[in-house]
């Protein structure tokens, strides 16, 4: 998704269509929102932008896509909106608009997802899997910091233990020391919870 960011002073080239006032003397602005109007409502309004689409959603990529979706149109539509005072809530209504499909799309998507097959894990193993990797996150938050990284980087993302080494700015014998603590210590913090 492109960000928006603020045209430098010498690349602005949007030009405000003017037409002549009645007696024939000095032109009249007749389009509204300016990019420089834009930028100012961006640095202004962005953060209460995204505050009303985290109310609408629930995650902040989506609310942060959908806010700037909502500057991109806006600026792609400026030459309609008249009253540059009205940029905010146009792009509040966009905000809101965004949002309501972002939530059509996800419930749709809930509609058409498979129905589990008969040959599925039953409620009760889901539910003691659930456990088991609520135990195991909760034994990972206890250990300590460098063993907890150690580990994640090893075996959740798949990495050798030279990338590791590399990735952490530490020698390949203290991971594989870290390693070897931090598998211990979860061994000891998951036994605790049986």
């Amino acid at each position: 998704m492109p960000v928006i960011a603020p045209v430098p002073a010498a690349r602005r080239t949007t030009r405000i269509p003017t037409q002549r006032a009645a007696d024939g003397a000095e032109p009249v602005a007749t389009a509204g929102t300016t990019v420089d109007h834009l930028t100012e409502t961006y640095r202004a309004h962005y953060r209460s932008l995204l505050g009303l689409a985290a109310l609408l959603l629930d995650d902040t990529a989506s609310c942060e896509d959908v806010v700037q979706e909502a500057f991109i149109r806006v600026h792609s539509a400026r030459s309609r909106v008249r009253d540059p005072e009205k940029t905010l809530a146009y792009l509040r209504q966009t905000v809101v608009n965004l949002s309501r499909s972002a939530l059509r799309r996800r419930i749709l998507g809930l509609k058409l997802l498979s129905k589990p097959m008969p040959d599925m894990a039953s409620a009760e193993e889901g539910a003691y899997d659930q456990l088991e990797r609520d135990a195991l996150i909760k034994a990972m938050r206890g250990l300590q910091r460098r063993q907890r990284e150690v580990l994640v980087l090893r075996y959740f993302a798949d990495m050798t233990e030279a990338q590791v080494a590399e990735t952490l700015g530490i020698s390949l014998g203290s991971v594989k020391a870290y390693g070897s603590r931090g598998i211990a210590a979860l061994r000891v913090a998951m036994e605790a919870t049986k």
